[in-house]
């Protein structure tokens, strides 16, 4: 973890003291200073349209706020696309559709456990797991559309960003991971709110599709 960006978690509490989200563990593919991308696909994971949409929209328009092209997947999925479970083959096709129409990048949100009131296996199913590519991460996590009791009893939700690359001339490849826990997950709102402000926090501060120019003191830091 850069200096910068040790710095920044240092006085997060001062911004997001009254925040239902908080920015518990990230990671960053040390051979990456500054990631920049043309256009990226913003897609959440979730059981029910209706939060999915909120997520995504509010997502993709802070980003667009901050000047990164960004495009909603319930704009560009097919209507069928997320009713039945792709196969990885699937994704190698979409990820090629992807790169064809100027896509380098994906930013894939989804809910990976819980705290408490569910089982173990349940409530931390993918939480300690990295995935290598956005194929892999999207294939092993898409139940999640179609498990309507996904969400139930759940108290404090573990979340997870991920920013993956899918570059044409590039290894396609994961470039940054962070783990956000959600306290008040049942004011959908307010909790999608906070969690994208944590998101586009965390990406400026380590200079991945948002760059904004350090000051020298902070690089002495």
């Amino acid at each position: 973890m850069n200096k910068p960006f040790t710095y920044l978690l240092l006085i997060a509490g001062l911004f997001f003291s009254c925040s239902s989200s908080e920015l518990v563990e990230n990671w960053k593919n040390p051979d990456i200073d500054t990631f920049e991308a043309q256009k990226v696909l913003v897609i959440g994971i979730a059981p029910e349209d209706a939060n999915r949409k909120i997520f995504e929209k509010k997502l993709a328009s802070e980003l667009k706020k901050n000047g990164v092209n960004s495009i909603k997947s319930l704009d560009y999925f097919k209507k069928n696309f997320t009713t039945s479970p792709r196969t990885e083959e699937e994704l190698m096709m979409l990820e090629k559709d992807l790169i064809e129409e100027g896509f380098d990048a994906i930013l894939l949100s989804k809910v990976v456990g819980v705290e408490d009131r569910v089982t173990v296996v349940k409530a931390y199913r993918n939480l300690d797991k990295t995935f290598n590519s956005f194929k892999e991460d999207y294939y092993e996590n898409q139940e999640i559309y179609h498990d309507e009791d996904y969400y139930e009893e759940y108290q404090i939700f573990h979340a997870e960003s991920s920013l993956y690359c899918i570059c044409p001339d590039k290894e396609r490849e994961l470039i940054w991971k962070g783990s956000i826990d959600i306290t008040e997950p049942e004011n959908t709102k307010k909790a999608v709110s906070d969690y994208v402000k944590v998101l586009i926090w965390a990406l400026k501060g380590q200079q991945l599709l948002i760059i904004e120019e350090l000051a020298d003191e902070d690089l002495d830091i």
